[in-house]
This record gives structure tokens, sequence and C-alpha cells, in this order.
């Protein structure tokens, strides 16, 4: 790694956590559908936590648990995100479809095992944006574990020109966090009827962020 690569992994991280606390402490945030992630919890069942990646800035902060384990790239952004979610208590699993996927999901697979919360976005680490990946599906149909669609809006905000169009939101914004009804495999359902259900399901829990903003008198960005 370059001198300059090194530098910004030690340093860039840390600055962005603290940009990242102060930023969600002028947020006026409401949180819709927490119980159905409680409820899960309360039965002793960890779930696969599933959002889009345009919306990861402001999740760590939005997440109610205790520990979880991110599915992230094994690039050099990657690798920054990797060690903010560090700052925040939660660990990284580093691969992607591209890069180290079979490994990951692998270790994924093994993490499942233990009390922890898995995490994706499954339309990273380049898109299509907000179309599901095969990742989620086959973690869910291999596990047994209910996936959970978490959603962030925002009501004033910056959309960055990237393939997902990354959100960071403005100081004094309404921001909502939304967490969707859990979507369980269907023994013998097929692939993709899974894979639809699971972006329904997304979609279903994404108006209902946006809904909860338009409730406010406000618009998501």
């Amino acid at each position: 790694m370059r001198l300059g690569d090194r530098l910004l992994v030690w340093f860039a991280p840390p600055l962005a956590v603290v940009i990242i606390r102060l930023l969600h402490l002028t947020l006026r945030c409401q949180v819709l559908g927490q119980e159905r992630l409680t409820q899960q919890w309360e039965k002793g069942q960890n779930v696969i936590l599933s959002f889009w990646h345009d919306q990861l800035l402001m999740m760590a902060l939005g997440y109610p648990g205790k520990k979880s384990r991110i599915l992230i790239s094994a690039s050099k952004d990657g690798e920054l995100i990797a060690r903010v979610m560090r700052f925040f208590g939660q660990d990284a699993v580093r691969g992607s479809s591209n890069r180290g996927g079979r490994e990951a999901f692998k270790h994924l697979l093994k993490i499942a095992s233990e009390p922890t919360d898995l995490v994706i976005t499954p339309d990273g680490p380049k898109g299509p944006r907000h179309q599901i990946k095969d990742g989620v599906v086959q973690l869910a149909r291999l596990t047994g574990r209910p996936v959970i669609p978490m959603s962030f809006v925002a009501s004033r905000g910056h959309r960055f020109a990237s393939w997902d169009r990354f959100l960071l939101p403005y100081p004094l914004a309404r921001g909502v966090y939304s967490f969707g009804e859990p979507v369980f495999y269907v023994r013998g359902e097929t692939t993709e009827v899974f894979r639809g259900r699971i972006e329904q399901a997304m979609k279903v829990n994404q108006r209902t962020a946006e809904e909860g903003l338009e409730a406010k008198g406000e618009t998501a960005v």
C-alpha cells in the first residue's frame, strides 16, 4: 500500500466517525417497525439485515443491537468502510461478488451459527442500484434466518453522482429509519421467487420510511 493510501486508511476512519456522530446528533430521527427486529431477538433468532448501498452512511447508528457482522467489499474503499464500522463496534467480513466472495460467503455461513446478526447491502458493491444479488438470497436459504429490510431516508441531503446515488443527509434534516417485515425462505420455492419476495419487502419498507417523512410534511431526497 502506498504511503498516501496508508495515511488515508489511518486517519480518514476516525474523522469520518466524528462527522457521522455529529451529523446524527443534529438529525430529527424517527424509528418505525423496530419491534419486528426485537421480536426475532426475543425468540432467540438472529437475523440478516438488508439495506441498500446508498443508505450505508447512517445505518450503524440506526442499528439497535449490540453486535453484527457486515459483508464489505475487499477493495480500498471497503477497507475504509470496515474501519469506520469497527469504531461503531461492528465487525466486517471482507469480500464481494468479484473479489473474495466465495470465501466471504463461507465465512458468513460459519458465523451464522453464532448469536450475531449478519448485515448485507444486496446491491453492492457496484450495483445495479436497488437490485438484489444472490448473496442475501442464498445466505437466508441456507441458514434459515429471516431477512429484515432496513431503510433510512432524509428530508434534505446530497446525492452523489455515483452508481448508487449515495446519500449524505444535511444537518438538521428529518430522518426516518424503518424495519420491514421478516422474510423467511419457504422450503421448495425457487431462488427467483425468494429473491422477488425479498426485493418486494425492501421496496415496501422503503416506501414506509418515505411515508414517515410525508406524515411530517416532508419528502425524501
